[in-house]
This record gives C-alpha cells, sequence and structure tokens, in this order.
C-alpha cells in the first residue's frame, strides 16, 4: 500500500516494542512460565524499527480471521454470488448471524433516540440513511424559536403525506408562519472534532466527510423528500445489461476557491480526476469501487499496479459534458452510491496547481503537495464555501453563488462551533442562549431543562438512523501505548497479563461471556437519563429492518432447507440463524418489527455459563482465571467527559459483576480528546489499536445495500475490522 514506507517511520517505539513481546508471547507454551512483574514500561520498549515484522502480524491476522469469521466469509461469498435479490439479502443476514454469534464485537447504539429541544424544522433536509447527503444543509429550515413536540409531530406525518410530490418544503414554510415561527437564513450547530483532511476523495471518516460535504455536489443527490434527483448531472441513461451508466453534466457549472472566485469550469473530466485521485490516494474508499462493493471496470488491476494506463479503467469522459461508469458486474444500488465520497468530482487544474500528481507520481507526502491540507487548498461547486475556519473552535460555511441550486437555498450561512464534551451542560446552555439552534438533553441538562421551563414545551425525542456504534473486543492486541504519542495511554499491564489476556480474548466462550455481561441500558443511562435508555440501543450491525426481501426464498440454515416469505425483514433472518446455532442473543423484535430499543445481549446467567466454558479451555491452555487472578482487560475513557467517564464506569461494573471478579476492567484515562481517539478510532491498522476493549467508533451506511455494512469486516486493512486488532 502506498504510504506504508512513511508510516513506518513515524511509528513509535510501543508499536515495535509489541512485536517484540508477541515474540517472547509466543515462545512461551504456558503463560505461567511469564514473569508477572515484566512491566510493559514505555521506556523499556526497544527502538529499532526493523523488528516490526509486518509480514508475520499479516500471518497472524489471517489466521486468526479465518478462525473467527470462517464461516461469516464462506455465506457472505455465497450471498454476493447470488442470482436475485432476496437470495442475497438472506445470506448476507446468515453471515452476519455467524459473525454476530462469534462475539467479536458488541453492537451498541446509533444516532438519535435521545431528548432534544431544537430549532430546526424536522425533514427539510434529506434523512437517508446512507451516503452523506443529510449535510447537504441548505435546504433546512431553522426558526428563531424551538418547535413544540406537537408542530414537530404535524410536520412529520405531513412529510409522510406530502413525500414524493415535491411540495413539502413550501407547505412547511408555510405551516410555520401560520404557527407563528419565523425562519432564519443562518443555522448553528455543534461539533467535536476538525477533520484531519479537506480531501473528500482521501478519507473514510465520517468525522470528515461529514465537514467537507456541504462544500461539494455529485452527480445526483438526496431532496428533503429523499427522492433522488438530478445535481450536477442533468440526466443519466443505464445500459440494457446493467454494466454502463452515462450522465450528462449540466452546462455552465463552475469551480470557485474559498473566496468565491472562478478557478475553473466543472465538466465531465473532473469526475475522471476524481476517481483516479481516489484510487492514487488510497485514502480507504478504494476497495469500495473495486471489488468490495461494486467493481469500475480495471478497477483492480489500477490498484494493484497490473495496469498504469488510467484509461483503462471504466470511467471516462466521452466530451466535454458527458461522463461514463462501466461495471464489470451489474449492481442495482450503484445509483444509491453517487451520492457518496467515491464518485465525487476534482478540479483537475486546481489540483495540480496545488503539487497533486496522477498515477504513479502521485505523493502525498510530498513537500509541493497542499492540495487538501486546509480549507483554502481545495475547490468548491456544492453549496457552500469555507470562509472561516479555527482549529479546535468555528467553521464558518457561506452560500456559495456558483452552487447549482444556490436560489432554493434557505441557509446563507452555516456556523459549527466546537464543542469537547468536557462541561456536560454547555451545548444546553449554547442552545437555550441561541449561540446553536438545537441540543440534545443528556442526563444533567434533562435536569436543568425541567428546572427552565423549556423540557415541557420543547423536549422531543430524536429519530434514531443508520449508524451502528460498536464496542469492539482486540483479539491480537500489538499497541500498549498509543502509536503517534507513546507517552499517551501508556498500559500498566504486565507481559503476564497482555498474554492471558489475548488468548482470553481468542476464545469464542470468553468472548460471548464479556459481551453478555454489559448492562448497555445501565451504560445509555448515563447520558440520557433513564426514561430513555433503551430507545437508541441497537442488537445487530446491521439494522434489522434495513432491508426485507422482495420475493419469498429458501436458504439453508445448517444444512436445513428454511423458507423466508416475501416481505421479512433482514433481522428476522438473522434471529433464526442465531436461535439455530444456539446463542442466546436477540436481535429482532417481531412484534415490533425493530432490532433496536432494547437489550438483547445483556444476560447475566447466559454469561456465567459461556464464562465457565472458557474457563474450562482456557485452563487447558495453561490459563488459570480465578478472582486471585482475574483476565484484566483495558479501556480507555475520555476523563474530562462525565458521561464518557459515567459510562466506562458501568461497563466495568457490570462486567466486573457479572463475572463475579473473573474479569477486571483496569480503566484508562485520557485527558486530551484526540489522545483518546488515537487509540481506537485515528487508526488506521489493527496493531496500532491501543486497548483491549474500544467503544468510540462506528459504520453509517454509504448505499443502500447490507454489503455497504458488511464489507467493512471482510479481512483487509481499515474499514472496521481492525478495531479488533486485525489487519
Amino acid at each position: 500500500m502506498k504510504g506504508e514506507n512513511e508510516f513506518m517511520k513515524k511509528m513509535s517505539k510501543i508499536l515495535v516494542a509489541l512485536l517484540v513481546l508477541c515474540m517472547a508471547l509466543t515462545a512461551c507454551s504456558k503463560p505461567k512460565t511469564i514473569e508477572k512483574d515484566d512491566r510493559l514500561a514505555a521506556e523499556a520498549y526497544p527502538t529499532d524499527t526493523e523488528l516490526f515484522n509486518l509480514d508475520n502480524y499479516t500471518a497472524e491476522s489471517d489466521a486468526l480471521y479465518n478462525a473467527i469469521m470462517g464461516d461469516f466469509n464462506t455465506l457472505y461469498d455465497q450471498a454476493k454470488a447470488a442470482d436475485n435479490k432476496s437470495e442475497r439479502f438472506a445470506l448476507m443476514a446468515l453471515a452476519e448471524a455467524k459473525m454476530l454469534g462469534q462475539g467479536i464485537f458488541l453492537p451498541l447504539d446509533t444516532n438519535g433516540g435521545n431528548y432534544a429541544i431544537n430549532r430546526v424544522v424536522p425533514r427539510t433536509g434529506s434523512t437517508v440513511f446512507w451516503g452523506n447527503d443529510s449535510n447537504h444543509f441548505y435546504t433546512v429550515l431553522v426558526a428563531t424559536e424551538f418547535l413544540t413536540p406537537d408542530d414537530r409531530t404535524a410536520v412529520r406525518n405531513k412529510w409522510e403525506e406530502l413525500r414524493g410530490t415535491g411540495t413539502f418544503l413550501d407547505w412547511a414554510k408555510g405551516y410555520m408562519a401560520e404557527k407563528g415561527y419565523t425562519l432564519k437564513d443562518t443555522y448553528n450547530l455543534a461539533y467535536s472534532t476538525d477533520p484531519q483532511t479537506w480531501d473528500i476523495l482521501n478519507t473514510y471518516r465520517s468525522a470528515d466527510a461529514e465537514k467537507i460535504w456541504p462544500t461539494l455536489s455529485t452527480l445526483l443527490t438526496y431532496n428533503a423528500e429523499n427522492v433522488q434527483v438530478p445535481a450536477l448531472a442533468e440526466s443519466y441513461e443505464v445500459s440494457e445489461d446493467g454494466l454502463t451508466y452515462t450522465f450528462h453534466i449540466k452546462h455552465g457549472l463552475v469551480w470557485t476557491d474559498s473566496q468565491g472566485r472562478k478557478v475553473a469550469d466543472l465538466t465531465a473530466d473532473d469526475f475522471v480526476a476524481g476517481f483516479q485521485h481516489l484510487l492514487d490516494a488510497q485514502g480507504g474508499l478504494e476497495s469500495l469501487v473495486a471489488g468490495d462493493a461494486i467493481t469500475v471496470k480495471n478497477a483492480p488491476q489500477y490498484l494493484n499496479g497490473e495496469i498504469t494506463d488510467f484509461s483503462q479503467v471504466g470511467v471516462k469522459a466521452t466530451d466535454e459534458y458527458t461522463v461514463v461508469y462501466e461495471l464489470e458486474e451489474p449492481a442495482d444500488f450503484f445509483l444509491s452510491m453517487v451520492t457518496y465520497n467515491p464518485f465525487c468530482p476534482l478540479s483537475r487544474s486546481f489540483y495540480e496547481s496545488l503539487g497533486g500528481k496522477f498515477g504513479g507520481e502521485f505523493d502525498g507526502a510530498a513537500e509541493s503537495y497542499l492540495y487538501g491540507k486546509s480549507p483554502d487548498t481545495i475547490a468548491y461547486c456544492g453549496p457552500y464555501r469555507i470562509t472561516n475556519f479555527t482549529e479546535n473552535s468555528t467553521i464558518v460555511y457561506t452560500l456559495n453563488d456558483t452552487f447549482w441550486d444556490a436560489a432554493n437555498a434557505n441557509i446563507k450561512v452555516c456556523t459549527w462551533l466546537y464543542n469537547d464534551g468536557s462541561d456536560t451542560l454547555k451545548a444546553y446552555n449554547d442552545a437555550k442562549a441561541g449561540v446553536t439552534d438545537g441540543s440534545g438533553l443528556n442526563a444533567s441538562a434533562i435536569v436543568s431543562a425541567k428546572t427552565d421551563g423549556l423540557f415541557d414545551k420543547h423536549a422531543y425525542i430524536t429519530d434514531t438512523d443508520g449508524t451502528t456504534f460498536c464496542g469492539f473486543l482486540n483479539v491480537n492486541r500489538k499497541a500498549f501505548a498509543n502509536f503517534n504519542d507513546a507517552t499517551q495511554g501508556v498500559s500498566t499491564k504486565t507481559v503476564y497479563d497482555a498474554k492471558r489476556t489475548t488468548l482470553a480474548m481468542q476464545n469464542t466462550h470468553f468472548r460471548r461471556a464479556f459481551l453478555a455481561s454489559i448492562d448497555r441500558g445501565d451504560r445509555e443511562a448515563q447520558a440520557v437519563g433513564e426514561d430513555l435508555k433503551l430507545t437508541a440501543i441497537r442488537n445487530s450491525y446491521v439494522p434489522g429492518n434495513f432491508v426485507s426481501l422482495p420475493e419469498e426464498v429458501t436458504v439453508k440454515i445448517n444444512g436445513k432447507d428454511t423458507t423466508f416469505a416475501a416481505g421479512t425483514y433482514y433481522g428476522e433472518i438473522m434471529q433464526a440463524q442465531l436461535d439455530a446455532d444456539g446463542v442466546k442473543v436477540k436481535v429482532w423484535d417481531a412484534d415490533n418489527f425493530t432490532g433496536d430499543g432494547f437489550d438483547g445481549w445483556f444476560n447475566p446467567e447466559y454469561a456465567k455459563a459461556e464464562l465457565d466454558a472458557a474457563v474450562k479451555e482456557l485452563t487447558k491452555e495453561g490459563v488459570e482465571i480465578t478472582k486471585e487472578n482475574p483476565i484484566v482487560l483495558d479501556f480507555g475513557y475520555y476523563a474530562p467527559s462525565t458521561n464518557n467517564t459515567n459510562m466506562a464506569n458501568s461497563v466495568k461494573k457490570s462486567i466486573e459483576t457479572v463475572t463475579d471478579g473473573l474479569v477486571k476492567i483496569n480503566l484508562v484515562a485520557f485527558d486530551d480528546q484526540y489522545a483518546y481517539y488515537y487509540a481506537g478510532y485515528y487508526p488506521d491498522f489493527g496493531y496500532q489499536m491501543n486497548a483491549d476493549f474500544t467503544a468510540m467508533s462506528g459504520w453509517g451506511p454509504d448505499y443502500g445495500d447490507p454489503q455497504t455494512y458488511l464489507d467493512t469486516v471482510l479481512g483487509n486493512p481499515g474499514g472496521m475490522i481492525k478495531s479488533c486488532g486485525l489487519y
């Protein structure tokens, strides 16, 4: 992979040491032979980077992945080769059930499901689960007053009635006026992390994309009624065989710089340039279009170096205003993908003016390479230009007058204000004072809102979405301090404890016991209060109602033919496989047609049974587990946040109580937010993950197919499998 050598130079001594540790541990057949006082002290680590053998690590990852995810992979391969959509969806559901049953990670919750107060009129921006169009907030309606719950309900109900007619926004404006609200053309909201890059084609992190997306537009877009409509394209055609998509670009579109000055015309070639840069930069989403989700013609061959002539790749500008995408196999979800990063255009001339190069000449580490380093080094074709960016403070978006739909923009200026979460009442106080236009209400804010009289008048329960946040178990931990700064997050574990933890984490019964010991409801209550502690809980990776079967299908569950009727939800099929495997986890509520809103994993009785099985198996491997000699796991948390601290302590208490002290949670405090994220969110590789258990990351869908989630747990660097210490 490009950039690997550069990364290795920057790799801290902690990562090197862990391979040495791994070598030492591997040489010991019984962990009891390791001295308990053999500390993982940072100052004791060797500094010779040659000691880190990436080939050995990859081989370890392969072996562990195949052992844990083998059944998942077999079913998932069958799903992607299926002849029809119903068989595809059913086999994907069975594959996910096999993965969930392995206990490699725990679905925790999703966005929303909490009390909030807000001045934003619901449903006036896109709410499609996949892609980034929810961050195209220019159509949003914002009032000067908080809305009442009754008015919110009325607007939402009318949206359901008018969806697809193109009349909802006009109706909403009239309704707000009728109810006495005043609309404004500014929108202020909070954010918690600065982007690591401003190059949309060189990132897979939502924390980056949500900040960059307002500056860009794509061929198609989802409007406020969640209908896909033309954006930069005026029309398109699809070939009969489903392999060729031809888009006709609108004439007269331009690129501007951050000051609003025209830098180039926007043409079909900019989509070719964007796609080549995506493959050159390898920022994490290139595999999405090279076989993981779809296969653009010759994209895999370009990525692996078999082809160096990009003109052979299936993205071509056949004239100034026509761009054609050629696929190697049909993908009926392709159009839902074009509202996502890989299909963004790139102003070729502007990119090159800032040191950007293509093909073998691309070098993102070159001193002369400036593109995407700041808001001033990107070109704009979207609703907004960034006219002010102050790190960890403010991002100001100002309407881009040359945007193709500028005339219909309801928001002229949008200001994002930084909030690191250390003050549990800041978000609420800012919203109350009008500094921002809304706030979720955590447990502390609920008390204040009730005292202030705002709760009864304006509090409502927010919608949940398609993002699934998870807790990940590290089955092959290598880092015991942060990879970017070895002074941060230094583990106090002994080598003895580290090896025992690794062996335990590689035991399926132990993993199941661990996850079944976590009271997710109590964890959520620390942030949102008792009333809503179950509302946002999710029990599977792909939401259970994300898709349903278009037609009846028969598939094999553990060798037995099983028929599912047309309309059967994905979650019901997952549950059937889990039940057949004897895994006592509930991921689907058949009465309410949902996999959300209940805790289907917390099961102390099941946890104890699985832990008993694990103890017996691990004893045979030389790992004796007692109250005096428990399995110790590091779990990091962001100490300045009261909510995060309380949630971490809830997890610790729950696990240690259910396991009767056989598992001990060592809480690792981080005083700096970015140090915390570098322990488990920012790492690009599994060997950088500095924890035994993390709960700071999740995945949202990029397009309308379960594959958008499941591809992230394939055995490749990046994605989400890295959070489990693999690849």
